[in-house]
């Protein structure tokens, strides 16, 4: 199938006529959304099932290990992508000579990543001077041939909005690992009984998503233009770098300054909310990038966009992580157990800055979808910095004072990515200002009614405490719609996205 193909659409529409109206595609757009998180939403169920189980099962030194060696050779998945799956999604076209030749561009690239990874094993053992590293990082250098490629398969199903299929993908594979960890770690594997999640999720996901794409790669051809393809991807590369190393800084310090078990906890928090966090902002962009893309030319619509998707964004995820606040202890008690007591603190710090990520995260829509690539790798090397520094300070104080880092960081960032943006973009600053100080705001209600409630029944099981917590909390929201008519218009304008992904009019 060439990349002009227009297949059967499985939830969304998969047209990509750069003339559709902009009603035609808000509809694309809003069931896009809708499809791509119901596959999300089950996938986060997996996730959370796997923390829930195996966090009975193993313990934080294993999970630390783990995180280790994920923090080291994770660098390597940014070079494996090379960026150019999101050229390829970003591209106004793509012909299949260009799709066959980052293809085999990405695959080639994975398979050297994978006999490098395998030849610094010892290294990776060395620098944090656990004997269980070298063994462990060889068996993980797999993931990159496999990651290398599924890439574009899955950048081709995201370019022609096929996100019925890639969510079955993204459900099937980490549910498939699951299983492989859950019979690994009962048999008494310990931390391999992670490495073999790992890797019988990625082997699922790339053959289901070979499978999904029903396209085979022609033969590399040195004639096509892929230039433009290229220097974007190179950008992005840049821009990844710089991420993985603002995101994997506190696992290296806390690895090396704290050990295993110290890390494991802190890895606890992370995959307890930021993972399922970054799990539901991805298909988001996903699906906003390829739409944004397509309206450049018409500024008013293009902001329109981004200010719906901030009101999306604010009203759902950032309501979430408020609970999550305000009812960390039984959060913690309830979903990891006994052991993990030292989570709760790290999991409340890592809300907040949760919290103003989400509210920042259009910002990285509005680079991408406009082209600005050398833009948004100077605004990382700002925003890459002040973590940096965030963190490091806060390493002084141990896992919470790590936690204390990041939480910061992106409170300091979000403000001037807001101030950047207004002079590269016509976004409308104004509008996204105080949409979220409407949205901290309902935030700021859900975190005081959670806890407060939380504290008053404290002492009985914790499942009830955090039934109990939810319900004030949800408590607060309701009662804040009903006094606030700016935050009720701004929510209706989010349930009309909804009921129009779902083929209904606006309310």
């Amino acid at each position: 199938m060439t990349a002009t193909t227009r297949p059967v659409h499985d939830g969304a529409d998969d047209g990509t006529d750069d003339g559709a109206d902009g009603g035609a595609l808000g509809r694309r757009a809003a069931r896009g959304v809708l499809v791509a998180l119901g596959g999300q939403g089950l996938r986060i169920g997996v996730q959370v099932l796997s923390v829930v189980l195996l966090s009975r099962l193993l313990g934080p030194t294993d999970y630390g290990l783990l995180a280790m060696v994920m923090a080291v050779i994770g660098v390597a998945d940014v070079f494996r992508d090379l960026g150019l799956s999101t050229a390829a999604v970003q591209a106004r076209t793509l012909s299949a000579a260009q799709r066959s030749n980052l293809f085999w561009i990405n695959t080639g690239t994975g398979l050297l990543l994978s006999v490098l990874a395998v030849g610094s094993a010892p290294l990776v053992q060395a620098l944090y001077g656990r004997p269980e590293l070298g063994a462990m990082t060889q068996a993980l250098a797999a993931v990159f041939l496999l990651n290398g490629i599924a890439t574009q398969y899955r950048a081709d199903l995201t370019r022609r909005l096929c996100f019925g299929r890639l969510a079955v993908v993204d459900v099937a594979a980490p549910a498939a690992g699951l299983v492989a960890g859950l019979a690994l770690a009962g048999s008494g594997a310990g931390y391999w009984a992670l490495v073999g999640q790992q890797l019988v999720q990625y082997l699922v996901m790339t053959v289901l998503v070979v499978a999904s794409g029903r396209w085979v790669p022609g033969r590399p051809d040195r004639r096509t233009p892929m230039d433009g393809l290229l220097r974007f991807g190179w950008h992005m590369v840049g821009i990844e770098l710089l991420g993985y190393a603002s995101r994997n800084a506190d696992s290296l310090l806390i690895g090396t300054r704290s050990g295993a078990a110290a890390l494991g906890l802190y890895n606890r928090a992370y995959q307890l909310l930021m993972a399922p966090l970054g799990q539901v902002r991805a298909p988001t962009t996903q699906v906003a990038l390829p739409v944004l893309a397509r309206l450049q030319d018409d500024p008013l619509r293009w902001a329109g966009y981004v200010r719906r998707g901030q009101q999306a964004l604010g009203y759902t995820l950032v309501a979430g992580l408020a609970l999550v606040l305000g009812a960390a202890d039984p959060v913690t008690a309830v979903f990891l157990g006994d052991r993990w007591d030292g989570v709760a603190p790290v999991l409340r710090l890592m809300a907040v800055g949760g919290i103003c990520q989400t509210l920042a995260f259009v910002g990285y829509w509005v680079y991408l979808s406009r082209g600005l690539t050398s833009a948004l790798i100077r605004y990382s090397l700002f925003e890459t910095a002040v973590r940096l520094v965030c963190i490091v300070v806060g390493s002084g104080h141990g896992v919470v004072g790590v936690a204390a880092g990041f939480a910061v960081a992106p409170a300091l960032t979000w403000p001037v990515s807001l101030w950047w943006l207004s002079r590269l973009a016509p976004i409308p600053l104004r509008q996204l200002v105080t949409g979220a100080l409407r949205i901290l705001a309902l935030a700021a209600v859900v975190v005081g009614c959670s806890w407060t409630a939380a504290l008053g029944v404290a002492g009985i099981p914790a499942p009830l405490v955090l039934l109990t917590a939810v319900a004030a909390g949800v408590a607060g929201y309701a009662a804040l719609l009903a006094v606030a008519p700016p935050v009720r218009r701004d929510l209706r304008a989010v349930v009309d996205a909804v009921r129009t992904g779902l083929g209904r009019r606006p309310a």
